[in-house]
């Protein structure tokens, strides 16, 4: 089959791999009908994430058909359309049964395109897939139903429920990047005061207002000033990282009122500083987090039922065959006005019919 395979930073390629298929009985083998590129990817493709070996297929997010099960897997069967989960749960090690699959010791977690094989691929090994793929409704377009893979919960559990969002907040979000606009749409169910989205790039602020941003602010210009204005100088209930680059975090915390709280969701390559001499007695909570998906059922159903905006997000398609092309063009964003690029589509077989 073809994958998209990593050949250490700065390297990788569309290329002929080995076809998968099931080594434990818990396995599942799905043919990918679509995928999409996280900016995770990009971190692993700058040598961010050294854990990913030389040789690895990228990619943690798809939507497709399951091929193959192993004689374990009793929830989907070969035929059933799917959604494959960024984070694989083994269901049985302590954090498993707390519902903290991202940090799964029992083979789980956050493996796909990180420790083994992932869904950039015509073809995908699931282990654990009684708990690790979803069975989608027949009428839900891959579109939508693969931005549910990840960004969607990440932004949700990481985002808006760590940084407890509640009715009359204001809420910071800096980044509005995919992930950045998954928290705006999703911190919206909980009725606060005010959203204000930060960015650097014109066309994200202004994809953050389509998509319920009240304020934005460019973060070149003081969007200290703009939330204190905003809050008669108290700051923000709640303050979303969703870049992953020092100064974002720094200026999270910046923003962020007494008592108040920084949820950090992007992925961080260097240090940031961690200014205690301004925070020590602001009593505030600084939480980070993987994502569980703990919540991928719910939303899944919410979806289904029009109540998230998934779909918009979705800015560029290709076929699978252009993966190199997808991931340029995801990496210019600022160039492109890229969003989230899909690659793939609905398939749909051609089933001859015989005359008598």
């Amino acid at each position: 089959m073809k994958a998209f395979v990593f050949h250490g930073a700065g390297q990788s390629a569309w290329e002929d791999v080995p076809d998968p298929a099931v080594k434990e009985p818990t396995d599942a083998v799905v043919r990918v009908d679509s995928v999409t590129i996280c900016g995770t990817d990009l971190h692993i493709l700058k040598g961010d994430v050294p854990e990913v070996r030389p040789g690895t297929v990228l990619g943690h997010e798809a939507v497709g058909e399951i091929v193959e099960v192993g004689g374990d897997v009793r929830t989907v069967r070969p035929g059933d359309r799917v959604l494959v989960s960024c984070i694989t749960a083994c269901g049985r090690c302590d954090y498993c049964r707390q519902g903290a699959y991202g940090q799964c010791r029992g083979g789980g977690g956050w493996i796909l395109g990180h420790l083994i094989d992932g869904t950039q691929a015509e073809y995908v090994r699931v282990p654990y897939a009684d708990l690790s793929v979803h069975a989608l409704p027949a009428a839900m377009d891959s579109a939508d139903a693969v931005l549910l893979a990840d960004i969607f919960p990440t932004s949700y559990e990481v985002g808006v429920l760590n940084g407890h969002v509640r009715p009359g907040d204001t809420v910071v979000v800096v980044g509005a990047g995919p992930i950045g606009l998954a928290a705006i749409s999703t911190a919206r169910l909980f009725s606060p005061e005010r959203i204000v989205a930060v960015d650097l790039v014109p066309a994200r602020l202004e994809a953050a207002r389509e998509r319920g941003a009240d304020a934005v602010a460019d973060a070149r210009e003081a969007p200290e000033q703009l939330v204190a204005d905003l809050t008669d100088g108290l700051g923000a209930d709640v303050v979303i990282e969703a870049v992953g680059v020092p100064e974002s975090f720094e200026l999270c915390t910046r923003m962020v009122r007494p008592g108040g709280h920084v949820a950090n969701v992007g992925v961080h390559g260097k240090p940031a500083t961690l200014h205690l001499e301004d925070l020590w007695i602001k009593n505030i909570t600084i939480t980070t987090g993987l994502v569980d998906t703990h919540s991928t059922p719910t939303l899944l159903r919410m979806a289904a039922a029009g109540r998230l905006p998934t779909s918009r997000l979705v800015t560029h398609t290709f076929p699978l065959d252009r993966m190199e092309e997808a991931y340029d063009v995801f990496a210019r964003a600022a160039d492109t006005g890229a969003l989230k690029v899909v690659l793939g589509g609905e398939r749909h077989d051609v089933v001859a019919v015989g005359t008598t």
